[in-house]
């Protein structure tokens, strides 16, 4: 008996890593001071030695249920990308500059091949948001997990001067939201997705002209990466008083997470356009308004609340960045939360 006969393969592992390489040399920083296949990543501080107060911010997340989709579609070049955007879009939220990222893969067998095209999509987003990977485990895990399927998880180290930090406790009535438009469902919610629509091959790949794709494209469009647009607001010497990353819990859980006591955001659902997959999903499944907006982004991924006089100069930077924002509501005087009419 030996650790290949238990379902371990120890040489696969190092393929897998060989094979890894070519990806994350992309995402490579002058700070970074080892290579891949060491037993830590190192990174050097001088990227934050002019900072007055440098302050570190972290993120850890998953891609969750969203993997099914991937498995089903045999499809893995993304969801890397939604890992470290889960991750990173977080520290930007803070005003934080992402450094560095790590990732954790589990799978049931490890087939190299399909190991180096899961890191790609992780790369991928290291490179978007300009954070080095330099660092990650790879557990066969046999027995454990289905053969041809995984597990992926990420943490990322991110910096920002305190004095530059996102705290929201600044805001107050009058100011304007801005929001961001998403890429689609992103990240979260999938388990709901899954009890609307059947997760056959046949049904993804069908063609939907409301979708303009197939509903399997549509769903597993990875999560937008915010870092490089939230980078331009700030370089063009506006300031961004509160930031919120819609995630799980949709509008009504992560809104809030921005706001100090004694403040309401309203946001107006007529203030952009829904789109369409989202459409799709309430009516296959009978989901009502309350529920879509407590448990999906609807199109937004981030909202901004800005002081009304630096709002058009901020939807400047967002559009320059590539991106497209909406004004989509204000902040008015109330119990913490919000409300959407």
């Amino acid at each position: 008996m030996d650790y290949k006969n238990a379902g371990v393969d120890i040489e696969a592992g190092y393929k897998s890593v060989e094979l890894m390489k070519e990806h994350i040399k992309k995402t490579m920083r002058p700070e970074v001071l080892t290579n891949i296949g060491g037993f830590s990543g190192a990174f050097s501080m001088s990227a934050f030695k002019n900072m007055e107060k440098p302050t570190l911010v972290s993120g850890t997340d998953g891609v969750g249920t969203k993997l099914k989709l991937a498995f089903i579609l045999d499809k893995h070049d993304t969801v890397g990308i939604d890992c470290v955007a889960m991750c990173v879009n977080d520290i930007a939220c803070a005003g934080g500059e992402p450094l560095f990222f790590l990732d954790y893969i589990a799978c049931g067998k490890n087939v190299p091949e399909k190991i180096a095209t899961i890191v790609s999509g992780v790369a991928d987003g290291c490179a978007q948001s300009n954070a080095a990977l330099i660092g990650g485990e790879t557990a066969e895990m046999p027995g454990f997990y289905p053969e041809d399927e995984y597990d992926l998880a990420g943490f990322a180290v991110g910096v920002v001067d305190e004095k530059d930090l996102i705290t929201g406790k600044d805001i107050k009535p009058g100011d304007t939201l801005i929001g961001i438009a998403s890429s689609g469902v992103h990240s979260n919610g999938f388990s709901l997705v899954r009890k609307v629509f059947r997760m056959e091959k046949e049904i993804l790949e069908t063609y939907h002209e409301e979708l303009g794709t197939t509903l399997g494209e549509a769903l597993i469009a990875p999560t937008k990466i915010y870092v490089k647009t939230l980078k331009n607001v700030k370089e063009a010497g506006v300031r961004i008083k509160g930031c919120s990353h819609i995630t799980g819990g949709g509008f009504y859980e992560n809104v809030p997470r921005m706001l100090p006591d004694g403040v309401r955001a309203v946001v107006k659902k007529d203030s952009y356009e829904v789109p369409a997959i989202f459409r799709m999903l309430a009516r296959e499944g009978s989901i009502d308004d309350q529920m879509m907006y407590n448990t999906y982004n609807m199109g937004i991924g981030m909202v901004l609340a800005v002081d009304p006089a630096d709002a058009d100069k901020i939807m400047e930077a967002v559009k320059a960045a590539g991106e497209t924002p909406y004004v989509i509501g204000h902040i008015e005087a109330g119990e913490k939360g919000v409300t959407l009419c």
